[in-house]
């Protein structure tokens, strides 16, 4: 048995993974990426709080007898100070942490969403960046890591939805002429905790939110609503999760303008993601 800890800007993830499958996921918010837009270090109190859930869910899982492994994203390969957490993780649990490139967090959520379907791709919307990773015929046909995400909006825009979209019209302006073909998944916090919002689910369920379509209208409409109330009135929206609160409007205003720039109609929200990716193209089993 394996376990697989994503280290992203928000939160911590775990999952247990054996016979090419998932047991089950857990999640730490932790906000690793805190600030992170508005400076070029990761914070101590941050670094902190993260490497000890990492060291939680290490902990848990040798109790489990599976072996870990651990990969960062964004926050922890753009941070002067990314490797002082790595050292910091190595020091709580003797865990090495793998800090991944921004095109590999794109193959990585690619495959972990797309399986071996030949056509297809991913908008992988994180904290600190946004990966989008398209496959026609098999092959890689275009991706890009863009440094934007919920945290990053929430830190430099606050709720000001005219600088949200001019913000995110600048970071996402690389997507221009990019047309998907076949179905696009949308994975990572922010989609799952929108497809929940839509489906108003009381816990969150991984079976119900594979494969749900959200229309781009209602992706639309849904951060209009949520612009439109406190962090407070959000927490009450069945389905939401309340530790996203504060970043969710400018998460589903940004997945709305990439749907708009991509020309797409629809996505589907995936509960397999770059966890289940970093197994296959590790070659885990």
């Amino acid at each position: 048995m394996q376990a697989i800890i994503d280290i992203g800007s928000n939160s911590v993830r775990l999952m247990l993974w054996a016979g090419g499958k998932s047991f089950y996921k857990r999640v730490n918010t932790t906000r690793l990426g805190e600030g992170v837009a508005l400076s070029d270090k990761l914070k101590p109190e941050a670094i902190a709080r993260t490497a000890a859930a990492v060291a939680a869910f290490a902990e848990e899982s040798r109790a489990n007898g599976a072996k870990v492994y651990a990969f960062a994203t964004a926050a922890v390969r753009s941070a002067k100070n990314g490797a002082d957490f790595c050292a910091e993780v190595r020091r709580l649990c003797g865990v090495e942490v793998d800090v991944v490139s921004g095109e590999e967090e794109a193959l990585l959520g690619l495959s972990g969403a797309l399986g071996k379907e030949t056509n297809g791709g991913i908008i992988d919307l994180g904290g600190a960046s946004t990966e989008i990773c398209l496959r026609s015929g098999g092959k890689i046909v275009f991706s890009v890591s863009l440094p934007v995400g919920a945290v990053r909006l929430f830190d430099t825009c606050g709720e000001d939805r005219e600088k949200l979209l001019a913000e995110i019209q600048t970071k996402i302006a690389p997507l221009e002429g990019v047309r998907p073909v076949g179905k696009m998944y949308a994975i990572g916090g922010t989609g799952s905790t929108l497809a929940s919002v839509m489906l108003g689910l009381e816990a969150y369920d991984g079976q119900k939110i594979q494969d749900f379509p959200m229309p781009k209208g209602q992706i639309s409409a849904l951060a209009d609503r949520l612009l439109a109330l406190s962090v407070e009135e959000r927490r009450t929206i069945r389905g939401m999760d309340v530790r996203r609160a504060d970043i969710i409007a400018g998460g589903a205003l940004l997945l709305s303008e990439i749907m708009n720039k991509l020309s797409l109609n629809e996505v589907f929200a995936s509960d397999r993601d770059n966890l289940e990716g970093y197994c296959y193209l590790r070659g885990l089993e």
